[in-house]
């Protein structure tokens, strides 16, 4: 019987769980697992996916430690006033599906978040212990991601850096207005001075050249946030430039975007219906855009209709095809920042072009080999055996690159 309400709790709070996005585990340095190397599985309870930078999947047991909360957010399914099945785990009862799923080779390591029970110092600690008690009494090395819990004691964050490989603290709205309406237990401030604690953490953690001893590790793969999309009227711009003040000023690894889904009894002040997965996909573009390729928030707004992203064409060509005056740019002497602005060039194909033209001059074969598709690139290029001409003016280049304007819901990986 006792088997039977453990699955039951997992069950719940795995459902429960599920509503986070910002949840990975990039950016961390490998650990040694017990009797190798973790493989991961495709399936499990509980069980997510992540991806590494380098689009390796990994396998983590997502849970809460509890669905009760103080806490009467409307945006959250978990918030005090809904009408859902409740549940809450032990401390050892988190420690003991997690070792007992590492070592079958269910999951490479653990992401665990909670409802806000009794005061953020008590949950915090809560969490805490799982995963002090799965480091320090069970020399466990797989990898942990813990939630913050802002409100809680700046002592209890200290603790749980040591402890986790990633912190993360969820914004959750674009706009602090909103956070304040919608959240009223919620405090932006609060939130980000615990994001600015991480951050100055991690940096002392950082050895000095001429340190003979390493200070401790602190949340070596750094900390993350979640924007819900859709749930605050917040366009695609404002969300972008609150996305660029976070990297900017808390140092995040990433920001996670999370369409808005109706949920049950909800609020008169929350929208209907949600926004377009297509949507959160063009956010997630446009992050990348803005980490990897040298853009700013305001440069891909420039193509947005109203503040909203094109959901037919990605960012980077929407801004190509708004900068014409910026093309064709020469693949045999064009700089690495330029060519990272070309339409269906990636960093990758990229590097491969830097490193061939110091041997032999590109012709347009050449970087139909190095990239995915020529297509989308020959408008914007220079080769040795090619100019695009009037084609990169040509007024109906759109309909030649994306022939369906039709939003299609595509995977982000």
């Amino acid at each position: 019987m006792a088997q039977l309400d453990l699955r039951r709790k997992l069950s719940i709070l795995a459902d429960a769980a599920k509503y986070d996005a910002s949840c990975a585990s990039s950016g961390t340095s490998k650990r040694d697992s017990f009797g190798g190397k973790g493989v991961g599985s495709t399936e499990g309870m509980g069980i997510c996916h992540a991806y590494t930078p380098d689009g390796r999947c990994v396998s983590l047991l997502k849970v809460l430690l509890t669905n009760f909360c103080i806490y009467d957010c409307a945006y959250c399914i978990n918030r005090a006033s809904s009408n859902v099945p409740r549940a809450r785990f032990a401390v050892d009862e988190v420690v003991g599906l997690t070792l007992n799923f590492y070592k079958r080779n269910y999951i490479e390591g653990l992401f665990l978040s909670s409802g806000i029970i009794r005061s953020g110092d008590y949950t915090m600690e809560q969490l805490v212990r799982v995963a002090k008690t799965l480091r320090t009494e069970h020399d466990f090395r797989g990898y942990i991601h813990l939630k913050l819990i802002p409100e809680a004691d700046p002592k209890l964050v200290e603790e749980a850096g040591l402890y986790a490989d990633r912190l993360s603290a969820n914004i959750e709205l674009p706009r602090d207005e909103a956070l304040r309406r919608l959240a009223p237990q919620k405090d932006a401030g609060v939130i980000k001075k615990a994001m600015g604690q991480v951050r100055l953490a991690a940096e002392a953690a950082k050895p000095g050249k001429r340190d003979r001893v390493k200070p401790p590790r602190f949340a070596p793969a750094g900390q993350s946030t979640q924007l819900i999309v859709g749930a605050d009227g917040s366009p695609d711009t404002e969300i972008m430039a609150r996305s660029a003040s976070l990297y900017g000023g808390y140092g995040l690894r990433r920001v996670y975007y999370s369409a808005f889904s109706p949920i049950p009894d909800s609020s008169s002040v929350l929208p209907l219906e949600k926004p377009p997965l297509m949507r959160e996909h063009r956010l997630y573009q446009a992050d990348w855009l803005m980490r990897f390729y040298g853009f700013s928030a305001p440069e891909i707004g420039e193509a947005a209709t109203n503040g909203m992203l094109d959901l037919a064409i990605d960012p980077k060509l929407a801004w190509a095809l708004n900068r014409r005056e910026l093309f064709p740019v020469d693949v045999n002497t064009a700089p690495r920042e330029v060519l990272l602005r070309v339409p269906g060039l990636g960093v990758k194909s990229v590097d491969r072009i830097l490193s061939v033209r110091r041997w032999r001059t590109l012709r347009l074969e050449d970087v139909a080999r190095l990239c995915r598709g020529v297509d989308k690139v020959r408008p914007f290029i220079v080769a040795l055996d090619w100019t695009p001409g009037g084609l990169t003016d040509a007024v109906d280049l759109r309909a030649r690159i994306a022939p369906d304007p039709k939003p299609v819901q595509m995977s982000l990986f």
